[in-house]
């Protein structure tokens, strides 16, 4: 661990002296059990502080968290065990983590504006680093399904340490990287600023979050890779996002927001830090929510467990 990390604030104490100052219920009908996501007494607990900005929790098959710093240009891991280690540092100003089932760590490295594949030895590859021979905006966030294709945003956020002009991109998009790795496609063109992204288990949906506009929406994954069926999902933008094995969705920003798989919202979790920034399920049995937020990480236990979790 480096100095920095080990000068960090671990610690397992509950935030707030109530449940009730941190949780709260959208009404429903009594009794809807897609309501009840939280474990029964849960509250919100800080994890660990010190950082400056956290980001992009991912978890990996047994089910620790690795998430960034991305001021810092870091990524740190959050073990089973509750210890707290630096996994990479310089880490490419990475953003969004993603593991894909050969326990590769994909990151959207942000420093270049590119598209990284870390294996389990720490052995960085470039996977993309542009799109027809132009710089991308900087990805943002991803997702990979089971054969190996990744979804990812591409918003532009300028940044301090780059060094480079403005967009090259005529707009700002959702690319497919085909399994392959031999084929970049822009999949999506019409949207404000996507950012947040997730899809379902089956392969099936792709959510997006379009956070400018304040809409997410659902698209029909189609087996080349390409999307189709746009649906509004709900008029809600979104930094980050997850989603459990119940299919419902989580969204985040001003503290996570929850919504069925309908588009329903069913919950919210006030997060008093600030900013939101992203969110992801781990731990040993899959049922603790984890909040990247500004300088915090924080857990919560669920009923429900992230999708695909055993």
């Amino acid at each position: 661990m480096s100095k920095r990390a080990a000068s960090r604030k671990v610690v397992a104490l509950v935030v707030g002296v109530a449940a009730s100052a941190w949780i709260s219920w959208t009404a429903a009908p009594a009794g809807a059990a897609d309501n009840e996501i939280i474990a029964p007494g849960a509250k919100v607990e800080l994890l660990a502080d010190g950082f400056k900005f956290t980001e992009g929790p991912a978890c990996d098959a047994e089910g620790n968290v690795l998430f960034t710093d991305q001021p810092n240009d870091a990524i740190h891991k959050w073990s089973v065990d509750g210890k707290l280690s630096t996994y990479m540092q310089p880490c490419g100003r990475s953003n969004g983590l993603c593991f894909d089932v050969g326990g590769n760590l994909w990151a959207c490295a942000d420093e270049k504006n590119q598209l990284w594949c870390i294996s389990p030895d720490n052995k960085v590859g470039v996977a993309v680093k542009d799109y027809q021979g132009k710089l991308l905006n900087g990805p943002n966030d991803l997702w990979i399904r089971s054969d190996g294709g990744i979804y990812f945003t591409d918003p532009f956020y300028k940044r301090g340490y780059w060094n480079r002009g403005p967009s090259e991109q005529d707009v700002q998009g959702v690319y497919f990287l085909t399994p392959h790795r031999k084929n970049l496609v822009r999949v999506v063109d019409d949207l404000e600023q996507p950012n947040g992204v997730i899809g379902t288990p089956d392969g099936k949906t792709l959510y997006v979050a379009d956070i400018k506009a304040k809409k997410t929406y659902s698209y029909a994954v189609q087996k080349n890779g390409t999307l189709g069926d746009k649906r509004l999902f709900c008029e809600m933008g979104s930094d980050g996002m997850t989603i459990d094995n119940e299919g419902n969705v989580y969204l985040t920003g001003q503290g996570v927001t929850v919504f069925s798989s309908k588009g329903r919202q069913i919950a919210h979790i006030p997060i008093d830090a600030g900013w939101t920034a992203n969110v992801c399920f781990g731990g040993k049995d899959g049922r603790t929510l984890f909040i990247t937020a500004k300088e915090h990480l924080f857990g919560l236990r669920m009923r429900v467990k992230g999708a695909g979790s055993q």
